[in-house]
């Protein structure tokens, strides 16, 4: 994105969002993408080799699966899954999510799933 930089607000994003497990991107810092995505439901178990992922939740509560153990969250918690660390995100309800990676992040960690976001898109 070029131009002058200018205040993101999070709820009118949102807003905009109407399916589950596709990542928006809102924002970028450096390397980074800064993306909103709603979830519902289990995605696919993964894994990304070398890069940490943070996930922070907006709206809902979520599961992070991971092999040692889950890890629940709730609004206004924040979790950062260690590069290399096999985890599989879960809501039973519809929740909001801010996930922070790099921009050339695999979402599936390459593996392959019907949930996987074709390309990355700018909201």
């Amino acid at each position: 994105m070029t131009g002058d930089p200018v205040p993101v607000t999070l709820s009118d994003k949102l807003k905009l969002i109407a399916d589950h497990w596709h990542p928006r991107i809102v924002a970028r810092l450096d390397d980074y993408h800064v993306k909103l995505v709603k979830v519902k439901g289990e995605f696919v178990w993964h894994t990304h080799a070398d890069q940490d992922e943070m996930f922070l939740v907006l709206e809902g509560e979520i599961v992070i699966r991971m092999q040692d153990r889950d890890v629940g969250l709730s609004r206004g918690d924040l979790f950062v899954v260690p590069k290399g660390t096999e985890h599989c995100p879960f809501a039973k309800e519809e929740a909001s999510l801010l996930v922070l990676g790099r921009a050339d992040t695999d979402q599936t960690g390459g593996v392959a799933s019907e949930l996987r976001a074709e390309g990355q898109e700018w909201i």
